[in-house]
């Protein structure tokens, strides 16, 4: 798979403003509490390690789930579904939909949302992230679809892989409570990340951390 390129980070989190009447969660609690997502997936190498990984630390995340990449490997998105974790629409090829009109968006989400409902008929998608955080109208299409925006508090920069020792520290130092953590299992080479995610989920919960999905308790 080829290598995705994101953009630098303040660009990625603000392509394009979110519509006012409608604004993306970026934390889920006040209290001692992370929400791992994943953007970018299935990846056929990198999410089932990560999936592994989660599953040996009895963690759950949100899989922010990409249209064409589940056509490609619908069983690691059963896979995913059928390991307790939470799915996400991240649209049908990653596209930039900032400046897009309200219709074209509700084609491309419902597109996405079908072809995971072909690997997981009976799975919820309950979720929405807008690709590059390109939010445009996106919110609020997505909100009257029944899907929650979700955007982020904490990015660590995984697109741009700086090393796995490096990703440990901007997780442990920028962790904040109720975060949303936005992490990615698909695009590139996510070998890094899979491994900070083994090695940070014990040292920030020996700290006090837990970690739970939106609007679940703690795990």
């Amino acid at each position: 798979m080829a290598l995705r390129t994101h953009p630098p980070l303040a660009t990625h989190r603000a392509r394009s403003g979110p519509d006012a009447t409608v604004r993306p969660v970026e934390t889920i609690d006040t209290d001692h509490v992370l929400c791992l997502t994943f953007d970018d997936g299935p990846h056929p190498v990198h999410t089932p390690r990560l999936l592994d990984v989660l599953a040996g630390h009895q963690v759950h995340a949100v899989f922010f789930l990409q249209g064409n990449r589940v056509t490609e490997h619908p069983d690691v998105v059963r896979r995913i579904a059928g390991a307790g974790h939470a799915l996400g629409n991240h649209g049908m090829r990653h596209d930039d939909m900032g400046a897009w009109t309200a219709g074209r968006i509700a084609s491309d989400l419902l597109e996405t949302n079908a072809v995971i409902r072909q690997a997981v008929p009976y799975a919820p998608v309950p979720y929405f992230r807008a690709p590059y955080g390109a939010w445009g109208q996106t919110p609020t299409v997505a909100t009257a679809l029944g899907m929650r925006p979700m955007g982020w508090q904490l990015a660590v920069t995984d697109w741009e892989p700086p090393g796995t020792d490096e990703l440990v520290r901007r997780l442990t130092e920028g962790v904040a409570p109720g975060a949303v953590v936005l992490l990615h299992d698909g695009g590139g080479d996510r070998s890094q990340t899979v491994d900070a995610v083994d090695r940070v989920i014990p040292a920030l919960r020996a700290d006090g951390w837990h970690f739970a999905l939106p609007d679940a308790g703690t795990r």
